[in-house]
């Protein structure tokens, strides 16, 4: 099973990461952040398969997955 964190505080909310995911885990918050963005996380980690195409799209490099 594969972990997925984000780093919400640095997260601009730009979407690539959700647009990225095969298997529509990764929303946009509802809530702002300290920089006052709509960050992402992940809406079930639990399937979650690693493949890091999330943390390959991050142009902030706010996503960590570990498998």
């Amino acid at each position: 099973m594969a972990k997925i964190t984000f780093q919400t505080d640095a997260c601009k909310g730009c979407g690539l990461c959700v647009k990225a995911c095969p298997r529509d885990l990764i929303a946009l918050s509802e809530h702002i952040n300290k920089k006052g963005y709509n960050a992402a996380y992940c809406v079930d980690p639990t399937k979650c398969v690693g493949c890091a195409l999330c943390y390959a799209m991050c142009p902030d490099c706010v996503i960590r997955v570990e498998r």
